[in-house]
């Protein structure tokens, strides 16, 4: 007999052998139903892989994000099928699933495959899903498996196999298709009830530029047909919210070809939008103790040897700029921190001049490959809210405390309500890629851990995840349509100040190494707009909006009187235009609407002779007329507040 041990601390007993599905059935045949896959011992497998020792195991079903991904995973090996059946002699590269649905990279030599083809391609694994086939793992030997691949002609296969070691080699049947996987899979094909094939893109078979170019078919499936068209909606709100296409009509941002592929360009909407965030967060940072820092836009090769990131990004990053000096060679910068080391390290530093502070608005350079690029989530040239703090170790709790502070100042401010704190930190058992001694790193990860407690965060643990440096604290952050993003991050390091020397005499009179806390939370103001953009649907906080009002006058007689007003409003630092145009009030309105512009101000012969504004709200309508005073100080206060989007 063993032990099986779940969730909630309780104990039963099974014969040797028994699967997760065998022990839900002895719980609940409703439960069993529902089972997706396992975790035994922290590990996902398959519900019907057998289990011969004492072990903890969690029952995965859909509601668990393990359990959506083997599901899509599951998925991606149906549509492998269905694609076999439709295009015989299709060749596979890999079929993972992702954050949500899955997709396959696949070769179907000189065939294409249309959006049009999805649709029968859909039909095709509906079909195939009936057939309730079951996912059946097998272990086959490194020779076999290569004899199956090459006798099938897929060489993409055959060059994967290549790289693993014999006996730990596994095929996964279902039907009459069989793959390379590691799995897990559910126990059968009945449990997808529902198939949506999203989109094609082309992808380079390992992400190499220079490797054959695959087509790369997404899909998602569901457990039920409401959960999908559920889904369907929400991505039809998202393309409204695309912020590529918002950017382009709200004229914040564009790219062009001949400046550079991932390098955006901020129109004068985009850029009045991007420095009021700088703003925001430089006055916070200078009430907490911040110190402003500016670094130039390249480094000299050797301080990036010096920090270890040459090594580790040099092949794939923007290569070194010669000048007419011989061996002379420069980078664009990659990342703020090494240039901030050598800040700190310009002075000598006592004990008592700690935390040092240091906060730059930077913009670094990473090259990213052609097919990675999208809009202003994934671009070449960006920045930073960088601050790097350099402090005791008896410091790192507290500053940790205050960097959470400003974060949730942040998402506050911008109406960001839902989300996580990531807990980052060593492995448990094998510590040996991790610098720094163990009483420091102890320090950091019971400080962040203590802090995220304090601050009251909702947290989740995982281990193994911290950098090789140390711990760090990452913010997921739920948008409006529940999708999540990273937004801010800290992290501990104690490799640089190791790196660069950094030093601070201590109260005994002795030299002592600095602990480094990184900490960006907007984390790219590039992304960060684009995650706001989407966020908010272009209607942003009236704070930090563009333009908070459009002033609408009726006909050429009110000009006069709108141009007053639009130069008062100006004076009390209210960013208004004039729409002049001659052109009808209810298509200036619609038009105002569509520029998500917070107020309208319709200004006729009545509004100039009475002295008043007749205000419209975006998306509310008419809020009647007042003087313009009271006006004022309606946007005012509203600015004042910070309120979030209306």
């Amino acid at each position: 007999m063993i032990n099986i041990t779940l969730p909630d601390g309780a104990v039963r007993q099974y014969e040797s052998g028994v699967t997760a599905l065998d022990i839900a059935k002895s719980i609940s045949e409703g439960l069993a139903r529902k089972v997706l896959a396992a975790k035994v011992n922290g590990q996902v497998v398959d519900a019907t892989r057998p289990i011969k020792e004492d072990s903890t195991l969690q029952l995965l079903t859909w509601t668990d994000t393990d359990g959506k991904a083997t599901m899509w995973h599951s998925s991606a090996h149906l549509m492998a099928e269905a694609l076999e059946a439709l295009y015989p002699g299709v060749k596979f590269g890999y079929g993972p699933s992702i954050e949500t649905g899955f997709y396959y990279d696949i070769d179907l030599g000189d065939r294409t495959i249309s959006d049009e083809d999805l649709k029968k391609l859909e039909a095709k694994m509906v079909e195939l899903a009936k057939q309730n086939s079951a996912y059946q793992r097998k272990e086959v030997s490194k020779a076999d498996a290569l004899q199956y691949f090459s006798t099938k002609g897929d060489e993409y296969k055959v060059e994967t196999i290549n790289e693993l070691q014999d006996g730990a080699i596994t095929f996964y049947t279902q039907g009459g298709f069989t793959d390379l996987c590691r799995g897990p899979h559910i126990p059968n094909t009945s449990f997808i009830k529902a198939i949506k094939l999203t989109n094609i893109a082309g992808a380079y078979w390992r992400g190499n530029e220079k490797n054959k170019m695959l087509t790369r078919i997404y899909g998602v499936t569901f457990p039920s047909q409401k959960e999908l068209d559920e889904y369907v909606t929400l991505i039809e709100e998202a393309k409204k919210r695309d912020h590529r296409k918002l950017g382009k009509e709200l004229e914040l941002f564009t790219f062009s070809e001949k400046v550079g592929l991932g390098l955006p360009l901020w129109l004068p909407k985009g850029a009045m939008l991007r420095e009021r965030l700088q703003s925001f967060m430089q006055k916070a940072q200078l009430e907490s103790g911040y110190l402003p820092v500016v670094t130039p836009h390249i480094g000299s090769k050797q301080l990036y040897v010096t920090s270890g990131h040459y090594e580790k990004y040099g092949k794939d990053s923007f290569q070194p700029i010669s000048t007419p000096e011989e061996g002379e060679e420069f980078l664009l910068k990659p990342m703020n921190c090494p240039h901030h080391c050598e800040i700190y390290k310009s002075s000598p530093k006592s004990y008592k001049d700690l935390p040092v502070r240091l906060a730059e608005f930077g913009t670094v350079y990473r090259y990213e490959q052609h097919g990675e690029l999208h809009g202003l989530t994934r671009v070449r040239g960006f920045t930073q809210d960088d601050a790097h703090l350099f402090c005791r170790p008896d410091q790192v709790k507290e500053e940790f405390i205050k960097v959470i502070d400003l974060v949730l100042y942040v998402f506050r401010s911008l109406d960001f309500t839902d989300y996580t704190a990531q807990i980052s930190l060593r492995d448990k058992e094998d510590r040996s890629k991790y610098i720094g001694s163990d009483e420091n790193w102890q320090l950091a990860e019971q400080a962040i851990i203590e802090s995220a407690a304090e601050k009251g965060l909702n947290t989740v643990v995982e281990y193994g995840e911290a950098a090789f440096y140390g711990p760090k604290l990452d913010f997921m952050v739920k948008d409006a349509l529940g999708r999540k993003w990273q937004l801010g991050t800290i992290q501990v390091d104690y490799n640089l100040p190791e790196r660069f020397e950094l030093e601070y005499i201590g109260a005994d009179n002795q030299k002592h190494r600095p602990v480094m806390i990184h900490r960006a939370p907007f984390g790219s103001l590039e992304r960060f707009v684009a995650v706001l953009i989407e966020h908010c649907a272009g209607k942003f906080p009236l704070w930090l909006t563009p333009t908070q009002v459009k002033v609408l006058p009726i006909s050429d007689k009110s000009l006069i009187y709108a141009e007053k007003v639009a130069e008062l409003l100006k004076k009390a630092e209210i960013r208004a235009e004039i729409d002049d145009r001659n052109e009808k009030i209810g298509k200036k309105i619609r038009e105002a609407e569509l520029a998500k512009i917070p107020y309208m101000l319709v200004l006729g012969e009545k509004e100039a002779t009475d002295g008043v504004v007749a205000v419209r709200r975006q998306a509310k309508g008419d809020l009647g007329t007042m003087p313009l005073e009271q006006f004022i100080g309606l946007v005012n206060d509203e600015v004042v507040n910070r309120r979030p989007f209306e």
